[in-house]
């Protein structure tokens, strides 16, 4: 028998390449950080579960809000649809008695008139959508997902509203019965009528062009992830920013 040539290593040493026990603990022991880790991810989780009780009651105030505005917004087409019969071109309207039968045509068929119906409820739609859009957000700066939708549902609702009302305001549109009414000959408007019916996306378009306009120039900015001080470097001193 030879005795070993390196002895070894005593009790109270390490081992190469391993971490010294210390004194009293059990092989099977749970270290302490693991003890905290699972602690920490219990507050998380409760902490999670707090913030999601906070969110709540926010998305119940911004749908409040939201349903707000779609009413106001679409109220005031009751004020856009007068103004739109008054401003807009009439239309003139000829009628005759031709076999005992009476026949309605345009006076002046070169004219535009009926262009410039249209045309003045695109005018004034647009208008009314930027209006609408700066006093949503003065009102309330911070926007969202349901004020944006409330913002354009209330444009069209708005925009259905007042082409109805000024339809119903303007002349009848029995223009037979109107003709007999006026005698032959006599100039008379026809009924206001909007053509292309895609005016009726301007004023939500609108709405939501400036609102996007204003919140992206005047609306609040998320704060820095670093703040204001130097950038972090990594461990080569390269700036991480």
């Amino acid at each position: 028998m030879t005795a070993p040539l390196t002895p070894p290593p005593p009790p109270h040493e390490p081992s190469p390449g391993g971490a010294r026990p210390s004194p009293g603990a059990h092989p099977g022991a749970a270290a302490p950080h693991d003890a905290g880790h699972g602690n920490a991810g219990h507050g998380n989780a409760g902490h999670g579960a707090a913030g999601h009780g906070q969110d709540g009651p926010g998305m119940r105030t911004e749908l409040r809000e939201a349903a707000v505005i779609t009413v106001v917004v679409a109220l005031v087409g009751a004020a856009l649809g007068p103004l739109w019969l008054w401003l807009a071109p009439h239309v003139p309207l000829v009628g005759e008695a031709v076999d005992g039968n009476w026949v309605v045509y345009l006076k002046d068929t070169e004219g535009e008139q009926a262009v410039g119906v249209d045309g003045t409820f695109v005018l004034l739609a647009l208008a009314c959508g930027a209006v609408s859009a700066a006093a949503v957000f003065a009102w309330r700066r911070r926007g969202g997902v349901p004020l944006v939708v409330a913002l354009a549902l209330g444009g069209l609702l708005g925009s259905l509203l007042a082409w109805r009302l000024g339809v119903w305001l303007g002349p009848g549109q029995d223009v037979i019965a109107h003709a007999r009414a006026a005698g032959a000959g006599v100039t008379f408007s026809a009924p206001l009528k909007l053509s292309a019916k895609g005016a009726l996306l301007a004023w939500p378009l609108a709405a939501l062009l400036v609102h996007l306009g204003l919140t992206a120039l005047f609306g609040p900015r998320d704060p820095e992830p670093y703040g204001p001080g130097p950038f972090p470097k990594d461990p080569y001193g390269a700036p991480l920013g």
